[in-house]
């Protein structure tokens, strides 16, 4: 497993973490004893970039089930870890509240800490901006955290250039977790390019674009009925035969690299900029496995530039998420 730094900050991670989200809910049935052992199994295989948070694993799940799960993975192995998580997204039953109050996130890191089983939190993200708290005064907070030596390093999750730009001069920002993937290329305008020039670097979830780009999910019919995939606009039926269509074009570049259309998809991330860091969100071994091997794919100018035309980000059909998880981001 190769090595990467975020930021500027000397935490050096995996260059592929692993997103635990999907071990909890969002994508079906939860297991948390095959989630336990993914986790351990991943570690085993070089990954130390461990991302949860307090909202993944609300009912019927149960209540940052998420975390849980991952205190007890890494149970006996926190040493071995890089250990993400967030706080600023609460779910109360089907509602979702932004709170990014002083008092709400002192309780929210002693809270992600009992559960997590550890005594700090490497890296610890504001996972949604509630614009009516200026970001400086949010900033201010988690600075307090790492003075308190409960938290080590900051993060943002799914902001605006000017939002990273006036959190950074506050205290150094780490990184910047947002969604990033050959089909979602939002960042490549402002976001990224300031990021760069800030020295934070750029997490990305959902890089294999939520299983569009594995070459494995062609129809919804397989699917859990609360997967949310069901109700994401890309993923709907006429959208859904569009996209497959762009991602039938990098079948191409594959085969002539001899790898999957998902690793694939993670070398190409990682070949836009050696500070990007891809957490695929996975329940199987296999797919740890094969996503780590995406590290030693090199591809060539001319294989970059053919993805790159392979998917213009303006045919892809769909907005990336639902208009009320898109209301809780900064776009």
């Amino acid at each position: 497993m190769q090595v990467r730094e975020l930021g500027e900050s000397g935490l050096k991670v995996s260059a592929i973490g692993l997103g635990c989200m999907g071990m909890s809910e969002f994508y079906g049935r939860a297991d948390e004893a095959a989630g336990v052992h993914t986790i351990r199994r991943a570690i085993d295989h070089g990954i130390t970039l461990i991302d949860t948070a307090p909202s993944f694993g609300a009912p019927p799940h149960g209540e940052s089930a998420n975390e849980r799960l991952v205190g007890r993975a890494l149970h006996g192995r926190r040493d071995s870890v890089v250990l993400a998580t967030k706080f600023g997204f609460v779910r109360d039953g089907n509602d979702r509240v932004v709170d990014n109050s002083p008092g709400y996130i002192r309780r929210s890191v002693d809270e992600s800490l009992g559960r997590l089983g550890t005594d700090h939190i490497d890296l610890y993200y504001l996972h949604r901006r509630n614009p009516d708290v200026p970001i400086e005064e949010v900033i201010m907070t988690m600075k307090d955290l790492v003075r308190a030596g409960k938290v080590r390093h900051l993060g943002l999750s799914e902001v605006n250039a000017e939002t990273l730009r006036r959190a950074h001069e506050i205290h150094p920002i780490t990184a910047l977790q947002s969604e990033y993937s050959l089909l979602s290329r939002h960042l490549e305008e402002k976001i990224l390019p300031t990021a760069q020039e800030l020295g934070v670097s750029v997490v990305a979830y959902a890089p294999v674009g939520r299983g569009l780009l594995t070459g494995e999910l062609t129809t919804l019919d397989g699917l859990q009925p609360h997967d949310l995939r069901r109700l994401q606009p890309r993923f709907q039926d006429g959208n859904l035969r569009r996209n497959l269509a762009l991602v039938e074009r990098v079948h191409a570049v594959a085969d002539e690299v001899g790898c999957t259309t998902a690793q694939l998809a993670l070398a190409w991330l990682l070949a836009q900029d050696d500070a990007i860091v891809p957490i695929p969100s996975t329940t199987s071994f296999h797919h740890v496995e094969e996503n780590a091997a995406a590290v030693d794919i090199v591809l060539s100018a001319r294989q970059l530039r053919e993805l790159d035309e392979a998917i213009p980000p303006d045919e892809v059909i769909g907005d990336r998420n639902t208009a009320a998880s898109l209301a809780l981001m900064e776009l």
